[in-house]
């Protein structure tokens, strides 16, 4: 196991190496220059869309309305990386990494808007009546059937990549912070996971997306008011918590106490790498819960899209990083979930509840998301009879996931994201030029109309 681990740790430095890195962002400012930061701009339009999202319109096509669209790529991408992927960014890159992930999250939206748009306006009706999209509908629709391998790729990746990012690591996490807290066996978790996320998925999108719609909102509020009543208990120490996070993302952090040391490699290795862990933007992922939206318009769907990174890692990454900064934890050497809940017990009494409770609701329903991506790749490789045996595998595997070894998991979750990306990310750029078109078409009507602002 440890020469395994090992192995998978030279495989994960490599391909979140500076190619890997640089592909990201790069794809990312050159879509926000493209669409010359329409994104950043438009952050109250798409607020507006989605309030109007709530209720779609008579004549619009797809299974669940835009608000539940959003709301299931929330309940996909807002989990364990928004509790235990900051702490981890923080503890292995220092204060620093936070500046990269928030820049990763910036140019993210330009990214997550163009998959968003790319999955409505190449979507198809799969056998069953179903709308269905993704990377893997928008590679082989979008660029054509000499690029077919390529999105097959996709979804092979995805298919597999879910049992990593969107199963065993949120099971792991779950099980983990159950059992420090309340002494709660592993397999205990396991079990009863399983049984609630098999009562879930076994209702199809539908099912998910109404959950996500209640669940989502009012989980990342708790989560925030916790965080805020914390961070305005200290709010004459906040300038120089976010003062650190700026400088250091330059300059490094220098060793203190039990805390090794980061450079400012490591900083912007780990606070890009745990930024796309938590947004999940070009990974892919997102774009196949958008697919199923009720909308004839891509680019109003695109709008409420780019949300999804703005709030999981502008918002919620930037409450945890701040309590655990603020808290000074980050220096003792825990690492995760577990200095996530240590700086929130120190900063607010009973505080390492909160994280427990978040902990457990981010993770479920993102396996429940999770669990929608996956099937659809496979459906896309093997056809819709593969639903049912997926989702049975699925609801195993959450019982190996609780008792499996944490690091083992991470560093297979850090490989398959990178997996999973390559195939999406060449097909932002090679189908940019429609996103660029079809964008700006949209909001020079809006203007017309006197609604673009």
């Amino acid at each position: 196991m440890d020469a395994v681990t090992e192995f998978l740790g030279s495989i994960s430095g490599f391909v979140w190496g500076p190619v890997m890195l640089a592909l990201l962002l790069g794809t990312g400012v050159y879509l926000t220059a493209g669409l010359r930061g329409m994104p950043i701009r438009r952050i109250g339009y798409g607020f507006r869309q989605l309030v109007r999202g709530r209720h779609a319109g008579k004549d619009d096509r797809g299974d669940i309305t835009p608000f539940q669209a959003l709301a299931t790529a929330l309940s996909a991408t807002i989990g364990t990386g928004n509790i235990a992927g900051v702490a981890t960014a923080i503890a292995l890159g220092g204060p620093g990494a936070i500046f990269w992930m928030w820049l990763t999250a910036l140019v993210g939206m330009a990214t997550k808007y163009s998959e968003a748009v790319l999955a409505v306006r190449y979507r198809e009706v799969d056998e069953r009546g179903r709308y269905v999209g993704g990377p893997m509908y928008y590679i082989k629709n979008g660029m054509g059937a000499k690029w077919k391998w390529l999105g097959a790729a996709f979804a092979l990746f995805a298919m597999i990549a879910a049992f990593g990012i969107g199963n065993t690591v949120q099971a792991n996490s779950v099980a983990d912070v159950l059992e420090s807290n309340l002494a709660i066996p592993d397999w205990a978790t396991g079990l009863v996971l399983a049984a609630l996320v098999f009562v879930v998925i076994i209702g199809g999108i539908r099912r998910i997306a109404h959950l996500a719609e209640y669940l989502v909102p009012s989980m990342a509020i708790l989560y925030v008011g916790f965080a805020l009543v914390i961070i305005l208990l200290n709010i004459t120490d906040v300038p120089a918590a976010l003062g650190q996070i700026v400088s250091d993302a330059f300059t490094g952090t220098a060793a203190t106490g039990g805390f090794a040391g980061a450079a400012v490699w490591a900083a912007i290795r780990f606070g890009v790498a745990r930024g796309i862990f938590s947004n999940e933007a070009g990974l892919g992922s997102a774009p196949i819960a958008h697919a199923a939206a009720q909308t004839n318009d891509p680019v109003r769907q695109g709008t409420i899209a780019m949300l999804g990174t703005f709030i999981d890692t502008i918002i919620i990454c930037t409450m945890t990083a701040l309590v655990i900064v603020l808290s000074g934890v980050w220096e003792t050497g825990e690492s995760g979930a577990a200095l996530t809940s240590a700086a929130f017990a120190a900063t607010l009494g009973g505080g390492n509840w909160v994280v427990t409770a978040g902990l457990v609701l981010f993770a479920f329903t993102t396996i429940v998301a999770w669990s929608y991506y996956g099937e659809r790749s496979a459906e896309y490789l093997f056809g819709v009879k593969v639903i049912k045996p997926y989702r049975y595998v699925w609801v195993g595997a959450l019982f190996l996931g609780a008792i499996a070894n944490l690091e083992l998991i991470w560093l297979v979750a850090d490989v398959l994201n990178a997996l999973m990306a390559i195939p999406n990310l060449i097909a932002l750029i090679a189908l940019s030029g429609t996103v660029f078109a079809i964008t700006r078409e949209y909001f020079a009507r809006a203007e017309n109309q006197g609604g673009g602002r």
